[in-house]
Parts: C-alpha cells; structure tokens; sequence
C-alpha cells in the first residue's frame, strides 16, 4: 500500500505540481475516474504564468493519443471556483488532475472532463518528506534538521541561483529609481550611496534628502566643497541652528544663496536619528563622507562602471573630510582628533547593496551581463554578520564571504520563510528522499 492519509489542509497544489512534474505516483494501470487507460508520454512544460499548470502534454487514453494541457487543482470543483469554465485559455485542457474528485467538471462540448485523482497514488515517502517540512512545528526554516545532509553539489548550485535572484530582484528595485530620473545612472547612484550612507535607521532620511533637489544642482556645485557642503547639510535642516561656528557660518551664508537661486526646499533635520548610535554612524559624518566622496569624484558612476577590482573599489571610497570634520561629530561640540576615514566593512556594505547590484543592472541594460565579475568580487568579500547569517551558522550551513551570505539571506527571506520548498532546490532534494 503506497497511500498515506494527509489531511487536505496542509495539501496545497504546490505539491501537486512537483508530484505531477516528477512523477511520484504509481504510473502503472492508471485510470482515470470514469474507468479509462491513461498513459503519460509527456507531463508537459510547467507553466509559471497564467493559464493551465503544464503545456503541451502527451497522454493516451484509451490508446486515443492527446496532445494538449493539463490543469491541476486540490478539488475537481476549483475549476468552476476559478471560472476555468469561461476562460477560453482552458479550452485546450486533456486531464484534469485532482486530489479529491467531489464534482464532474464538463468542457464546452458537454462531454465530462478527463480526471486523474492522486489521493491514492502518491508514493508514500514523498508524502512523508512533505508532511514533514510543512509540519506545523515551530522551526526557524522548515529544513533546519534536514540541510546539512543535502550534497554540496546541489547546495553550491543553487546558492549561485539564489545569489543572481537576489541580485536581479535589487536590480529591478532600482529600476524604478532609474524610471523616475529619466534613465540617469549618476542620479540614481547619488540616491542609492545617499540611502546607504545613512544605514538602516537613517536610510529613508538620507533617501529623502538626495531626492529633495534635482541631481543637476549637485553636479553644477560640487567642483566646489563648501557649496557641495552648504547644499547637502542646508538641505538635511543643520544649518538653520544659530551657531556661532565660522564653518558653520559660511555654509549657513552659502546655502541662502543656493536656496534663492535654486528654490530650494529643505527638509526637517528631525528625521535624522543620533540617538543610541555611534559617533560615526552620526547623520553629519555620513553628510561630510558623502560630500568628500563626490567631491573628489566628478563623475562617480561612469569610474565605478570601469573598476573591476576589490581594491579598484577600496582606493575609490578612501577619501578625507573636510578638517573640520575631523574634530567634531556635531557642529556644536568639538571632539577628539580622528580621520573619519570610511572603514573597509562599510565599503563592503556600499558594494552588496548598492554598487554591484546597479552595475548588474547597468550591464543588464546594455545586454553585456559579467556574471563571474561579480561572483568574483562578492567571493572576495568577507561574509556578513547579521541575525539571519547567525542562525544558519547556528544549524552548520556556515558562510565564507560576502557572496554566501548574500544566497543565504536570499534563500530564508524569500523561500524558507515562505515555505516555498517545493521552488526550492534543496527543498527538492528532501522531498526525493527515499
């Protein structure tokens, strides 16, 4: 007896497809509800879009060949409670392939609908494996006791797949970013570093403050550090204390002249956070970073596009503040001498969420995508160190640098937690377990 009972509430078509696709079902002396021979020649290609689940299938029935689709549903009476039965896209359907057979579904001919019921069919360790990552245990990931028996070949490959997903997904973020400055790589850059700079609980600030002026102004004033200086802190809201700092003084000076001849519009310096942060996480040391950064720089993007290399990147982001800068972390204290020289974990923070991901894109744009360049570069990187990298560390799935832990956030934000298993390829190979 190959059957084993599993209540259809923790069924779901997911499975259905993988069973179907792969076949874990006794294949021999099928039939179909109404008693007639079916044979599998092809399950056919698995549509992700909208329409039937598999294209293009090959069956016998009743030694009569049919060439067409194949719907796949949990109950024979979805069809009609997702109105396949006016959507012209089901009209090429051969068999309809159920869990629970509960009602005759007829197609526009009047004849019965071909069905196949899997209830009973299934082999048993399949449902077994399934049972068991979608128990309602509660686990970190699904697979925290299975994923170290998995064999590397197929952990490193997907890692490598899950790695591009991530980046692709960025990519497409960024997109948006790319379609609302009308195609300029430069513009997007300056807002993506900005959001970067402010990490995660300045970022939205940060974003704020590059997009509330037009990129243009920044490009006619950065050859120029105090106007560069006066625009970006003027238009974060620091310049409108009444300091009596002469630093302070002329930026202030500075900006009214900006403001005028640009109608300017600065944003309040209250969504700017210094509380239970480091002195060089401080808003005003991004600020002063970020403007030594594309002072230095004229022409950021199109030098990034060029630079290949770790190192290439590292020499880029080694930048001064302004002396002012180095003895202060507010504009109204002074402090301890120190270079606030960007540090090599930042710059690595810089590369996986902003500069290697719009570079995909960019390369993307231009049809001339560099997959190994970026594999490369990420590989080089030492991993990061997050609550998510700690976790897997935790189970002994232990990331060597930058490009692991970027397959691994990937594989617990979008398929572990979503218990998408079975779009898993380790998932996969645990249901396959005999």
């Amino acid at each position: 007896m190959i059957f084993c009972t599993l209540k259809r509430k923790t069924m779901n078509e997911d499975f259905l497809h993988y069973v179907w696709k792969y076949q874990l079902f006794s294949i021999h002396n099928l039939k179909t509800t109404t008693k007639e021979d079916l044979t599998i020649l092809k399950t056919g290609i698995h549509n992700h879009n909208s329409g039937p689940d598999f294209l293009n299938a090959q069956l016998k029935i009743d030694n009569q060949l049919w060439v067409g689709n194949v719907e796949i549903h949990l109950k024979s009476s979805d069809w009609y409670v997702h109105h396949h039965e006016i959507d012209v896209n089901y009209d090429a359907v051969i068999l309809h392939v159920v869990w629970e057979d509960d009602t005759t579904v007829f197609m526009k001919n009047n004849k019965p609908l071909p069905v196949l019921v899997l209830k009973d069919l299934v082999v048993k360790s399949a449902l077994n494996n399934y049972r068991n990552l979608f128990s309602t245990k509660q686990r970190w990931i699904p697979c925290e006791k299975e994923i170290i028996s998995v064999d590397n070949f197929t952990v490193e490959n997907w890692k490598e797949r899950l790695f591009f997903e991530r980046l692709e997904r960025k990519s497409n973020e960024m997109n948006a970013l790319l379609t609302s400055n009308q195609n300029d790589f430069e513009a997007v850059l300056f807002q993506l570093l900005s959001k970067n700079f402010g990490l995660k609980v300045n970022g939205e600030a940060f974003l704020d403050l590059a997009k509330s002026f037009d990129f243009s102004i920044l490009r006619k004033v950065r050859f120029d550090e105090n106007q560069l200086a006066a625009l970006l802190f003027g238009q974060a809201g620091f310049l409108e204390e009444g300091f009596e700092d002469e630093y302070h003084q002329q930026l202030k000076n500075e900006y009214q002249y900006l403001k005028h001849k640009y109608n300017l519009n600065f944003i309040s310096k209250n969504q700017f956070s210094f509380f239970r942060m480091r002195p060089p996480n401080f808003p005003t040391i991004r600020i002063a970073q970020l403007i030594s950064l594309y002072h230095i720089h004229q022409n950021l993007f199109s030098l990034m596009m060029k630079i290949e290399t770790l190192k290439g990147f590292y020499e880029l982001f080694e930048i001064n503040v302004n002396p002012f800068w180095k003895t202060h972390y507010t504009f109204d204290k002074t402090s301890k001498l120190s270079s606030k020289k960007l540090t090599k974990s930042f710059k690595d923070l810089l590369l996986i969420n902003t500069i290697i991901p719009l570079k995909f894109l960019y390369q993307k744009n231009r049809g001339e995508v560099n997959e190994s360049e970026f594999l490369e570069l990420l590989q080089k990187i030492k991993p990061e160190k997050n609550s998510i990298i700690s976790k897997f560390d935790a189970i002994r799935i232990k990331a060597k640098n930058a490009y692991e832990t970027q397959s691994l956030l990937e594989l617990k934000n979008n398929y572990c937690a979503k218990k998408r298993c079975l779009q898993c390829a380790i998932g996969i190979k645990l249901l396959s377990k005999e």
